[in-house]
Formats: C-alpha cells, structure tokens, sequence
C-alpha cells in the first residue's frame, strides 16, 4: 500500500479526534470537505477501525481503574451497586438471562376450535 501523505496523516489524526470525516479533510485543507471525508474515510477504513480498537484498548485499564473507584468510593449507594455489577459481570459472573418460550401448535385444532379460543380470549381481555 502507498503511504500517505502528509495531508492525509493530517485528516486520519484528525479523524481520530473527532469522528467527523468533513471536519477533519476541512481540517487537512481538503477543498469540497464533505466529499473528500466521505472518500478519505472510505480509503482509510480498516486503519481507522485499527487505530480505535488500539485506542480503545489502550483505555481499558483507566476505565477499569475508574469503575473500581466508584464501586470502593461514590458517595450514592445506587452508583457503587452498579459499579460492583459492572465489575462483576466484566469478571465473567454475569447472570444468565433466561427467557420462556411456549409453542403452541394449532394443526390439531379444527378451525370451529380456533374461532372459539379466540373469542374466549377476547372476553378474557374485555
């Protein structure tokens, strides 16, 4: 792959920054800023997508640290609970979310048979 220029260096840092692809080629001194930070944005796509997983990793241990020192110090009770569940649920010890599902089958019923249930629920919900 070629490397970039120094413009483009410009618009990718930029993008990191902001988010914003017709901010940052503006920024870079692109002419038609939204076109070209449409383009820019498109070209650099997996490198963008790199550098903010890498970023984001490089966050985790502040925000970890963060959500620890609520959970050991904020003064509401209900901020420290869901720091602890935070934490808890990051450890792996998250609770298993169950649902129900029921399955009804209507191919034994006759269509009279069907027709009456729901009327009978109709008159239920009334």
């Amino acid at each position: 792959m070629k490397t970039k220029t120094q413009q483009q260096e410009k618009f990718v840092e930029y993008y990191m920054l902001s988010g914003n692809a017709a901010k940052s080629a503006e920024f870079a001194g692109y002419g038609s800023p939204k076109q070209r930070g449409y383009e820019l944005k498109n070209k650099f796509k997996k490198e963008l997508e790199t550098r903010q997983k890498a970023l984001i990793s490089d966050s985790i241990p502040g925000v970890i640290g963060q959500i620890i020192e609520l959970a050991k110090s904020a003064e509401s009770e209900a901020v420290r609970l869901n720091a602890c569940k935070d934490l808890m649920d990051r450890a792996g010890f998250k609770p298993i979310e169950k649902t129900e599902t029921e399955i009804t089958t209507t191919e034994a019923k006759s269509t009279e048979e069907l027709k009456q249930e729901l009327e009978d629920l109709n008159r239920t919900l009334q």
